[in-house]
């Protein structure tokens, strides 16, 4: 009776987190505002199929067409599918935003199988739902949902997926964490975390042996993680020249170290308070979940006392002096030989993302920044979490208190619901509400200036300044510059409010397309 409620129990949650899903996906696709970073990362797919090669407008690189931009963090695993919708004629917006919608669909699905893997059907249902309780909308640079053109998602499922694979095809692994990297380059970091699950994964042996063992494991890994970089990088010194590309590598280097920003540095406490106010819940209750979690994980990975290995319940008199003792069983965690590598690499692949961001003073208060460690590595230690909640409920023995560890388990599966259920509700409501601004409204403001662009065969407009405008010139179908760039000096400009060069080239809706200055 209990099996057949908890099997109804499962599929009534299953069925609301995909309704929720549903809703929160058809949302971001059509109702959300089409913001800055999407319409400047729609420019490189846009100039592709106009058949001016793989090139940004160059809207922060100097307003000039700009070949392979390093400004463009979003990398060709995602804006070459969107030039392909695009090429077959799909909107611009919804065309665009299909490819990482599709994206979040394969890490969903990926995060089920992994969850499954590890800790049965709920283990598979927390995995899934976690996403939706991660609020990265929130920032001054959000993903506002999962059909922003962003390449943090991709990135994120194509992790998640090199992890199904790495126990049996771990060369398919490395492409596949190669292809992460160039949805966003910010993926690398997860190497630490494949590096020791793949060690985990080595049979067990004396550590120098099994340590030469993984190495010898990872060549072909590792060779095909640089693969399609190599490949990119190869195409860009082809189409730029020797002193291009120099000059190329030189500016990706500046962005790298720079993280793009110039602000007042941060410090580490801003950093982890900020990531621990970013979900649907109080941040409170996400610290605690994450304490609870890491406490039923270690409790339950602890060895039992003899009763509840597996010795028998006789005294060892009772049993003849010649008795030999009775094997040991495996502990919850030894019985499954992925449980460890999926465990500790998951563990270190988000400490290498949170980390690096935490530490980065450089680097602003966007949660967007470890948003591919957390989405790809947090639910999977969310599932490993159940597993040690129900090996720490079933437990039996006598060492510890009996009601102290069920009280823990029951503790931590509760406040891990409480994330999950109120991450998705949070998420779900948010996305029955009508925002600010729409992109429905958004097109109905721009169409007469885009109107007017066409009419008047207008190449370039420069966005003043960097934000709404942006979005405005990309969709009136002129390319983008920015109002400060030498290049714009004789380009008109598209802002909002009032025009200080001269009377209105066109205006609709409080947006003005100005004479050049």
């Amino acid at each position: 009776m209990t099996r057949r409620l908890s099997g109804i129990a499962f599929w009534i949650l299953l069925g609301l987190l995909i309704v929720a899903n549903a809703i929160v996906m058809w949302h971001s696709l059509t109702v959300l505002r089409f913001w800055e970073d999407e319409a400047f990362n729609l420019t490189v797919p846009r100039n592709l199929v106009a058949g001016l090669g793989y090139a940004s407008d160059g809207a922060l690189s100097g307003s000039t067409l700009t070949p392979f931009d390093p400004r463009i963090s979003t990398g060709p695993v995602v804006l070459l599918p969107v030039a392909g919708v695009l090429a077959l004629g799909a909107d611009p917006v919804i065309g665009a935003r299909l490819v990482p919608l599709a994206y979040w669909v394969l890490l969903l699905i990926g995060l089920g199988v992994l969850g499954r893997r590890l800790a049965g059907r709920y283990g598979a249902l927390i995995a899934v739902a976690l996403p939706l309780a991660f609020n990265t909308a929130d920032s001054v640079s959000p993903i506002q949902g999962p059909a922003d053109l962003l390449g943090e998602i991709a990135a994120a499922a194509l992790i998640v997926w090199a992890l199904i694979v790495l126990p049996r095809r771990a060369w398919l692994a490395g492409l596949l964490l190669g292809l992460a990297v160039q949805a966003k380059l910010i993926a690398l970091l997860a190497l630490p975390a494949f590096a020791v699950a793949l060690f985990l994964l080595t049979p067990i042996a004396p550590f120098r042996r099994r340590f030469g063992a993984t190495l010898r494991r990872a060549i072909l890994p590792l060779v095909l993680v640089a693969a399609p970089t190599v490949l990119m990088e190869l195409i860009a010194l082809v189409s730029l020249g020797f002193t291009g590309y120099a000059r190329h590598v030189r500016a990706l280097g500046g962005f790298l170290l720079s993280g793009g920003q110039h602000i007042e540095p941060t410090t580490v406490p801003q950093k982890l308070g900020t990531l621990a106010g970013s979900w649907f819940v109080p941040w409170w209750l996400a610290a605690l979940a994450v304490l609870l979690a890491a406490v039923v994980v270690l409790w339950a990975a602890l060895p039992g006392r003899r009763a509840e290995a597996g010795l028998g319940t006789l005294p060892r008199e009772s049993q003849g002096a010649d008795a030999l003792p009775q094997p040991q069983r495996p502990r919850w965690w030894e019985r499954d030989p992925q449980l460890l590598a999926l465990g500790f690499g998951s563990a270190v692949g988000l400490l290498a993302f949170v980390g690096w961001w935490s530490q980065a003073a450089q680097l602003p208060l966007w949660v967007r920044h470890p948003a591919v460690g957390v989405f790809a590595f947090a639910p999977i230690l969310a599932a490993i979490a159940v597993r040690a909640v129900v090996a720490l409920w079933r437990r039996h023995g006598t060492s510890g208190a009996p009601g102290l560890r069920r009280a823990t388990a029951l503790a931590a599966a509760l406040a891990l619901a409480a994330v999950v259920s109120g991450g998705a509700v949070g998420d779900t409501v948010r996305a029955t509400r009508t925002p600010a601004e729409t992109l429905a409204q958004q097109r109905a403001a721009v169409a007469p200036l885009a109107e007017w662009v066409r009419e008047n065969d207008v190449e370039w407009l420069a966005a003043k300044p960097w934000g709404g405008p942006v979005s405005s010139v990309v969709l009136t179908g002129a390319h983008l510059g920015l109002f400060d760039a030498p290049a714009m000096r004789r380009t008109p400009t598209l802002g909002y409010g009032t025009c200080t060069t001269g009377s209105p080239l066109a205006a609709a809706n409080g947006i003005v397309i100005c004479p050049a200055p």
